[in-house]
């Protein structure tokens, strides 16, 4: 049993110590997913995206906030959903990222922003084992908010350190 399967114990308490707080939850496909909020910096409209040749199909490309040049990233194709041409609801969410002890911000475009909400440590499980081999390093847990389920996103872990640092370099 992996550590994050385990649903007892220490591993559960530290679990709930680490995932309590704030977050601002969206939609990707039909579900909803939070972010720490202290990561988000910003949400913006859709803007102009320049692409840039020989990225990842889930690197839409560069955007200009203000004067500082930040990668876009669609979260859609990036966890192996359909792409959805943005609409009026679609938005970036401009987060910052831990890797290899450096801070990288980009954009990620989600399907819609919805709201914050308080998760208490106690109303969030861990990953289900799924019977099969699948990396679900990058979520934190299933947060139980009302009667819907939450997937909490480790948004340092939905790129790897590579692609991390790759967009470092945009």
């Amino acid at each position: 049993m992996s550590a994050q399967a385990a649903p007892t114990g220490e591993g559960s308490s530290s679990l709930a110590e680490r995932v309590s707080g704030k977050y601002l939850t969206f939609d990707l496909a039909e579900e909803e997913y939070g972010l720490e909020i202290l990561r988000v910096r910003e949400i913006i409209g859709m803007m102009d995206i320049t692409p840039v040749p020989r990225t990842p199909d889930f690197v839409l490309g560069v955007i200009n906030l203000r004067g500082k040049v930040i990668p876009v990233i669609d979260l859609r194709l990036k966890f192996g959903l359909p792409y959805k041409e943005p609409d009026d609801r679609t938005c970036v969410i401009v987060v910052e990222v831990m890797s290899d002890g450096a801070t990288v911000q980009m954009g990620i475009v989600v399907d819609r922003v919805n709201e914050v909400v308080d998760v208490k440590g106690a109303d969030v499980e861990p990953t289900p084992s799924f019977g099969v081999s699948l990396d679900t390093a990058f979520i934190l847990g299933m947060a139980k908010v009302g009667e819907k389920v939450k997937i909490l996103l480790d948004i340092d872990k939905v790129l790897t350190n590579a692609e991390v640092a790759a967009l470092g370099s945009f």
